[in-house]
């Protein structure tokens, strides 16, 4: 059993130490906490529990303390992957729900798996989602002051359980600013991606993520025999014509976990049972 989490880039709020460190605190608790969850559950149900922990954080840019938009209003968005059944489903531009990737884990089972905006959200409310704020004092200060115009972060999971089965997941809330209606590649196989030999969840300018087709690309690589170091590398050596801006966490089906960013600053985490790793 392996899970990895990520929480963005190191760009939210500011850059001081004690949120730095507060930062890493925090991806320390909820990846051990997730860890014990894998113990007795399947990876998909992992991944879910481990971002609803990472969404419930002010810390990081997904549900609470999400990024506000041009508007002046939140939009969120989050996305599962089961690398075992091959299905994605997720939520786009979601409003008033306090866990996106919970909403995307309940659309799992139907045909109509990805839904945006007023429908996204006209879901959540008529399938036992409570309207919730996930707007924090911090967010609209920064709003107001256009301090988060640079704003980059989302949150992601990766995990790998007893039975050997992948999945991932993701979701963010933006990256501050944005035109109305733009789409991150959160809630797309961009983002967001597992089969049966790698899971990949992605972070960074959602744009470049989604030119690049990076966690579809990564797994490919590596479904195709490519050792995951080697996925990596060519697929960020790929980033680099555009200077796209990308980080990536992953587990393979040998249990290898990996990481790489473009510009060095992406916080996460990992824990196999007995060693932690934090960065960021």
């Amino acid at each position: 059993m392996k899970i990895i989490i990520h929480g963005g880039f190191f760009s939210e709020f500011s850059t001081d130490a004690q949120t730095k460190l507060a930062k890493q605190e925090a991806l320390t608790t909820i990846v051990k906490q997730s860890f014990e969850y894998l113990k007795t559950h399947t990876a998909t149900e992992t991944v879910v529990y481990a971002v609803t922990l990472l969404e419930d954080s002010p810390l990081f840019n997904a549900g609470i303390g999400s990024q506000i938009q041009s508007d002046g209003q939140i939009r969120m968005s989050a996305a599962l992957m089961d690398g075992t059944t091959q299905k994605l489903s997720g939520v786009i531009n979601i409003q008033n729900v306090q866990n996106p990737i919970q909403v995307a884990e309940k659309l799992m089972p139907y045909d109509d798996r990805v839904l945006g905006g007023a429908g996204a959200t006209h879901f959540a409310h008529t399938n036992g989602f409570a309207e919730f704020s996930t707007e924090t004092p911090e967010r609209r200060a920064e709003f107001e002051k256009k301090l988060a115009a640079t704003g980059i972060g989302t949150v992601g999971c990766v995990a790998l359980d007893a039975n050997g089965k992948l999945a991932v997941a993701t979701s963010t809330g933006g990256k501050g600013f944005e035109m109305v209606g733009r789409i991150s590649d959160s809630a797309t196989v961009a983002g967001n991606y597992a089969n049966a030999f790698c899971g990949v969840s992605c972070t960074g300018v959602g744009e470049d993520i989604v030119s690049n087709a990076t966690a579809a690309k990564i797994v490919t690589r590596v479904t195709d025999g490519m050792p995951i170091a080697n996925a990596f590398a060519k697929t960020f050596e790929e980033l680099k014509p555009y200077d796209g801006f990308a980080g990536a966490i992953a587990i393979d089906s040998n249990g290898t976990i990996f990481h790489q960013d473009s510009h060095p600053s992406m916080v996460f985490a990992s824990f196999d049972g007995e060693n932690v790793e934090v960065f960021g």
